[in-house]
This record gives structure tokens, C-alpha cells and sequence, in this order.
């Protein structure tokens, strides 16, 4: 059985749930979910690409998630608490578990970026937003996205360029 992942075959995901206006930076972004079509449960694995304009995320952290990146091309800014640092081909970035500085990257160049995005898959994980009221709870609950308050937003569905 062959395990090579053809790309071709993969549809891109694009845009986001997040709820408006948040969406709008991430509305372009596109995702290829590599470990989905390798059947990976453990961790997961995207290839990302970013045009020029477009983030990966709104700036978040995760409750109990690893995050790490890897630029193939182009490049990025990745956005932290500690203010912004570019990326490019060969540079990597992790963010631990818990760590509550928030990171994003930013497709600020003229020309499309592609990122390897790989993290772990756990169960009770949550995400905060550092700069927008917005938190992604664990499990969805009561919603995909909700306020800190824990109101939920409405009309959550997949927005695209």
C-alpha cells in the first residue's frame, strides 16, 4: 500500500469560522490537512499558505496543545508578546502548552508563504485570543467560539475570500 500523500489530491481548506470581523485577516489563508490524509490521531500537520495580506490566526495560545511551524517559503511575521519577528525559509517557531504569549504570523510580503503547521491533538484543549474577546473552548462547547464571558458568538460558518 502506497503511503506517499499526493498534494494534488488534497482539497485546501480555506478561510476561517472565526466570526466577523475577526475573520477577515484569515479569510485567505488555505490549508492542505496532511496528517488527516496520512490517518495520523496523535498530532497534526498542514501545509499552510498564506498570500500576501492573509494571517494564519488571529493571535492565540493553547490550554494544552503544543504548537510548532516550519517556513518553506516566503516569509512571515510571527506576532508574540514580545512584538515581531520575520521568518523565512528554514526558520521555525514552537509554542509549549500553556504558555500564554499569543503568536500569529502575517503574510506582510508581496508574494504567497507556505508553512508546515504541526501540533499535538488533545483532548480538553481550549484557546484564548490574546488581542479579541474570543476563546475557542474544549470541545466546542457551548460553541466553537465563544466571549470570555462564555456568550457564545452566532452564525459560525466557514468565510473565504
Amino acid at each position: 500500500m502506497q503511503k506517499r500523500i499526493d498534494l494534488a489530491q488534497l482539497s485546501p481548506v480555506v478561510g476561517t469560522l472565526y466570526p466577523s470581523p475577526f475573520d477577515l485577516p484569515c479569510r485567505a489563508r488555505e490549508r492542505r490537512k496532511l496528517g488527516d490524509a496520512a490517518g495520523l490521531s496523535q498530532f497534526g500537520v498542514n501545509l499552510l499558505r498564506l498570500p500576501p495580506g492573509a494571517w494564519s490566526s488571529q493571535r492565540h495560545w493553547h490550554t494544552a496543545e503544543d504548537e510548532f511551524v516550519y517556513v518553506l517559503s516566503g516569509e512571515v511575521v510571527l506576532v508574540t508578546d514580545g512584538g515581531e519577528e520575520v521568518l523565512r525559509p528554514g526558520d521555525a517557531a514552537g509554542f509549549p502548552a500553556g504558555d500564554a504569549n499569543g503568536h500569529c504570523l502575517q503574510n506582510r510580503s508581496q508574494s504567497d508563504a507556505q508553512v508546515l503547521e504541526i501540533g499535538t491533538r488533545t483532548a480538553g484543549d481550549s484557546a484564548y485570543y490574546s488581542d479579541i474577546d474570543m476563546v475557542a473552548p474544549a470541545g466546542g462547547k457551548p460553541a466553537i467560539y465563544t466571549r470570555r464571558d462564555g456568550t457564545p458568538y452566532p452564525d459560525i460558518r466557514r468565510r473565504g475570500p
